[in-house]
Parts: structure tokens; sequence; C-alpha cells
């Protein structure tokens, strides 16, 4: 006998509070920060060929098609690729676009722990500041607190920049923002 899923409310969650995979335009627009962006085409890189298929089949339920192929023989990197025409012209305004774009930066762009030894933290990170910036405006606007914008070597690359979320708000964090990836989302829903 199969149990039938619970039936999900006006915000993709399901009646347990756990996020279903439903990916937006705008969270496509936060994955862009770490995709090659050809003449016709996107490409979005992964290890994790689970969050390939989350993100083609995301891409599939907005109207549009992509097509995941292995990287290599021997690489463990699976690619998403799909048409440009889907964020063409495309822009954040609503604060669900603000939330949507922020979880795809950070499923692209963000940190966190991953050992259980290590001090739990979360941050962000981009060689474009102003990308840094209006991430870090939307956080705050959301009323999540972050730390300041710095360069952690400036010896080694004068052009990295990144900022961590502030550990009071690691909560609100998992809670408004989440994640699609699967390893990512598996470590938050342990903050909540």
């Amino acid at each position: 006998m199969v149990i039938p899923r619970e039936p999900s409310d006006l915000e993709g969650l399901r009646r347990d509070y756990t996020r279903s995979p439903q990916i937006s335009l705008s969270y496509l627009f936060g994955l862009l920060h770490d995709a090659t962006v050809r003449k016709t085409t996107i490409r979005i890189a992964t290890k994790s060929n689970s969050f390939a298929l989350i993100i083609k089949q995301g891409i599939k339920n907005l109207g549009s098609s992509a097509w995941i192929y292995k990287e290599g023989k021997n690489c463990n990197l699976w690619i998403v690729e799909f048409s440009r025409v889907l964020l063409k012209e495309f822009q954040v305004i609503t604060k669900q676009d603000k939330i949507d774009y922020i979880r795809g930066f950070f499923d692209a762009e963000g940190g966190i722990a991953k050992k259980k030894n290590v001090r739990f933290y979360l941050y962000f990170c981009q060689k474009d500041k102003n990308d840094l910036l209006q991430v870090k405006s939307y956080l705050n606007l959301l009323g999540i607190k972050t730390g300041i914008i710095h360069n952690p070597s400036k010896r080694v690359d004068p052009n990295y920049w990144r900022f961590f979320v502030s550990s009071k708000s690691y909560r609100d964090f998992a809670l408004i923002i989440g994640s699609l990836h699967p390893d990512k989302a598996e470590i938050l829903r342990m903050k909540i």
C-alpha cells in the first residue's frame, strides 16, 4: 500500500513542513552565479546527480526543456543545460523573488559546514562584490543578520569576497531561505 503525499500549501511546503523542490525563475537566476552562459544556452555544473535532476525537472515544470550529461569520462560532474530564452529579461522584483534568488545563489555560491566536529557556519562568496552586496541587502530586508563583506586573503586572490550569516540568524535562514541542494538541505534541516 502506498501512502499518498500530503497536499502542499501555497508556499510549496508539505504539511510536514519540509520543502518540496520547486524551482522558480528567480531561483534559476540565483544559480547563474556559478553557471556558464553561452550564445544560446546556459550550463549549470554540479557534483550531485540528484541535484542536477532536481534542476532539470524544475526547468521542465517552468515549461522549458533541459538536458543532463556527465562531463568527461572520469569526472564526477553533471551538467544541466537549457535555453537562455527562459531567463530572457527576467528581473527580481517581489519578496518571494528575493527569497528564491537568495536560495539559488546559496546553492551555487554558498558555503556550509559539513563536518560535525567543525563550528557550524553559513557563508556566501563571489568574485563580484556588487552581487554579494545585493544578496546581503536582500537578506537584511528579510531580517537575516549578516557579517561584513571582506576579502579573506588579498595575497591569494584580491578579487574574492565573502560574508557570513550571523549565528543568531541560522534558524531564520533555514526556515526562510533553505536550500534545494540535497546535501545543503539536509544540513540546514538539522538547524531547525
